[in-house]
Formats: structure tokens, sequence, C-alpha cells
């Protein structure tokens, strides 16, 4: 087995269950493990990795994303958000989204996304989609750790008006479904020596039935997967919870035996006690009481004016907060700073949702999610998935404190290293066999093909123009 020896002047490792700041100090790979971790090493090693100056972390675990989509939502689901639904964009602006993309536009973007999260932080990628075996294959391609899911539900909702959700139901109520996705957790689970896992996804809390989402429990626990769901994403989607049950959407998962440890919960942004839902509910509790881990993804509500309240009150309570990225951008990066500044807005506290406390969230959060306790740290025994950041560059300059300079100032473009399993998957910003400009070109193909084919997928017939008019009007002449 080789021995590396990366040498660096910040080492963000983990001792005594937590993260300490080693300075000018050295670790130690062997194979796809951390061997040694501390102030020098007497061994011997086959090569040396020179970081002076630079800051050597822990992977980031993302928690939560749409790989075959979100590349998409660029350049349309912005400033966009119809009172009617209260800003979620799901019921109009998604559903003429997802019926006008293309199998070739969905394969570009989950090809587009790979070098996407690897410069932006992510080692470790849960995928919810319904092609994992195209995201199966990119990532033994490019060398990404994977878990992947193929969702499944009993129904879908759709409007015909604008002004009301209404659902549509299978006749198997999803069995078949849930049928394939076991299927392919059996079939691809322990790829590329562990690297790829599966894991169960329901879709929708309001698009599941109960017997459906008591089968997946069932299943999750009887085959060690984790199990994610997602839950309390809208208001409409409270609305017709508490229509259906008298009771909130975390209550009714409680009441059923869903919630575990294995649970990992996007979104649960409106929980009774949020003031969009004012339901007088202890949802965060029953979250923390459960050990249900919640997948937070800030942007794709943000960007519409919906924010969390809050992630620290979760975080107080006891909730295994982790961080994802749902849609565009995927960066670990971004999210990660957007869950700390919106908090402390909705707060109206600057010592909550601390640097520490979205980058614990990214990385030790996640792998407990995940059940990994070699994840997410750098400490002797745990996979060696790392990451190099220059702390010498524009934005990582003054460095004292090489967690606030990540979180708060750093780019993409300061990431310079991403190491998997021990082996090299990005050096320099570069994604080996994977060329931006190309994978651009193919999104942006996909993309158009897509906003075309809107028009006869929009309830109403709008067309791209009329959904999601651009900023400003076309020029003249």
């Amino acid at each position: 087995m080789a021995r590396t020896l990366i040498r660096a002047s910040h080492i963000i490792a983990c001792q005594d269950g937590g993260h300490r700041h080693l300075k000018d100090g050295v670790v130690v790979v062997e194979d796809d493990k951390i061997l040694h971790v501390g102030r020098d090493f007497d061994g011997t090693v086959d090569q040396t990795i020179d970081a002076a100056g630079k800051v050597v972390t822990p992977g980031f675990i993302n928690t939560h994303a749409h790989l075959s989509e979100s590349p998409l939502d660029k350049s349309f689901v912005e400033d966009r958000g119809p009172r009617q639904f209260y800003l979620s964009g799901l019921f109009e602006f998604l559903s003429a989204r997802d019926g006008a993309i293309t199998e070739e536009a969905r394969r570009a973007c989950i090809a587009y996304s790979m070098p996407e999260l690897l410069r932006t932080g992510t080692t470790t990628i849960m995928e919810i989609g319904r092609h994992g075996d195209v995201v199966a294959e990119h990532a033994a391609r490019c060398g990404i750790r994977a878990y992947i899911g193929q969702g499944y539900r009993s129904g879908r909702w759709y409007t015909n008006n604008g002004r009301t959700v209404d659902y549509e139901w299978t006749e198997d109520d999803g069995v078949g479904a849930m049928d394939a996705a076991i299927d392919f957790i059996e079939r691809v689970d322990g790829r590329e020596g562990g690297r790829i896992k599966g894991f169960l996804t329901p879709m929708q809390i309001d698009t599941c039935s109960e017997a459906l989402l008591r089968r997946s429990a069932e299943a999750s626990k009887a085959m060690g997967v984790p199990l994610a769901l997602h839950v309390s994403q809208s208001v409409p989607e409270f609305h017709e919870m508490t229509r259906r049950h008298g009771c909130t959407p975390i209550e009714w998962l409680q009441r059923i035996d869903f919630l575990s440890e294995r649970c990992i919960l996007g979104h649960c942004i409106i929980p009774g006690e949020s003031s969009w839902a004012n339901y007088q509910a202890d949802d965060i509790g029953i979250l923390a009481d459960t050990g249900a881990n919640v997948a937070h993804a800030v942007w794709v509500f943000a960007r519409r004016g919906i924010a969390m309240e809050s992630f620290a009150r979760y975080q107080a309570r006891g909730v295994n907060m982790t961080i994802a990225t749902d849609t565009c951008p995927q960066s670990m990066i971004e999210a990660m700073r957007w869950t700390s500044v919106v908090s402390k807005i909705v707060d109206r506290r600057t010592q909550v949702a601390t640097a520490a406390d979205v980058f614990n969230a990214a990385t030790l959060n996640g792998a407990r999610a995940l059940g990994r306790d070699d994840l997410g740290r750098i400490a002797p025994g745990a996979k060696a998935d790392l990451l190099i950041w220059g702390g010498e560059s524009l934005f990582m300059t003054p460095l004292r404190d090489p967690i606030r300079n990540i979180v708060f100032s750093a780019t993409a473009e300061d990431l310079e290293t991403s190491i998997i399993d021990g082996r090299v998957v990005m050096q320099d910003q570069v994604v080996p066999g994977y060329d931006p400009v190309e994978l651009g070109r193919a999104v942006q193909k996909g993309a158009e093909a897509m906003w075309a084919g809107m028009k006869s997928r929009d309830w109403a017939g709008r067309d791209i123009e009329q959904l999601s008019p651009s900023s400003f009007p076309a020029f003249k002449g």
C-alpha cells in the first residue's frame, strides 16, 4: 500500500470527537485511509505533497441533490415564486420544467454536475432522481463518493388552474417503482470498492401513501440503508397534510413510525411552529427526539424569500443538521455561507450558525446522518477524503482562522485539490475527463430544448418569457 504524506500549514484534524486546528502538521494517507495526523511522522512514505501556506480539510458531505435537473434551474426559476403557492415554485415552475426536460438534457446535467460538485468541495453526494445508472457511471468515472437513490411515489402533484394543487394517483401505489429502487440498490451498492452505495427515497410526503412510507421504513431498516424524504418543504404541502390527517407532516411521520436515525429529511423548513404555518406544534422537538436528520438546502428557498426559522434553533434543540445544495449552484461553499448568514438574519443574532456550526454540519453531521464514522473527519482510520485549499489567494488572505475564511470568503477557485479514497480526483481545479466548455454547451442545448417545450407542459400554455420574463427587454434595432 502506497503512503502519501501531506505537509500543510493548516490542517482541520479531528480529535476527541470534534474538529481541531492543527498548525504546521502532517496527514499521512495509506491506500484509501488516513494513517496518521500530527506534528510530524517518523515512518517511511512513498511521496510527499508540499502544502505549505495551504489548508487541508475533510471533504464535504452533500446530503440532498438532484443532479439530472439542477443545472437547468439557472436563468429560469430565480426571481419567481407565485404568491398563490406561498412563493413555492414546485407546483407551476418545476412541473412545467420537469415535463419539458429531455433525456439527453438530463444526461448532460449529470455529467456537468460532477466537476461542479468536485470543484466546490463535495466529496460525498446523495443523489435523488431516476437516472441512477448514469450517476453511478459518472461516479465511477470521476471518483466521487456517491449515495444514489431512485425516487418513487404513490402519485404526483399538479395544478390545472394556477390556484390549487391537485393530486393524481397511480394504480399500484408506487410499489412497482419502489421494487425497482430496491433492485437498483442491490445491483450497485458496494461498487468501486464501496464508494458507490444506495438508499431508499420515497419522493415527497404529500405524494406518498401511508402504506408506501411504512413499507419504505421497514425496507430501510432491513437493508441497513439510509431513508430520504422531502417533507415540510412548502406551505401548500403543510396545509394538504393537516387537511388529510389533522396534524403536521412531521407529527404524522412520527405517528406512522417513519422517523428514525436512518432518516435524512429534506427540508423541514415549514414546521408547525414556524411563522409560515403558525400551527402551535413541536415538530423540531420530534425531529430531535426521534434522531431524524435534516438536509438543509438554504438557497433553493432563500432565493424566493423563504427562510428556515432557524438553523440555529434546530441545532440548539438537538436536531442533527446537515448541509445540501439541492439546486444550482451545486456549491457546498455557498451552501455553508448562506446557511450561516440567513440564520443570523432570521435570529437577529451574530453569534449563532457560526462558521464552525455550518462546517460541522457539512462534515461530521453529514457523516452521522449516513451512519459513517469514517467520513467527514481527518483522523486515523477515516477515509482519505480531503480538500486542499490555497491559503495565499486574494480571498483567503489574511489567514488566521481557516474555517471562517472558507465559509465567509472563499471561492471555488481557492479549492485547489480534492482527494477521495486517497486518490486525487481534482487538481488545480481540473477534473480529468470533464471539459467544462463541452459540458456547458451540452447543458445549454438541453436548456434551450426545455425552454421551447415548456409551453406545451404549462397548465396555461405559457412560454418561457411568460413564465419567467427576462431581467431586461430585448434590444431593438
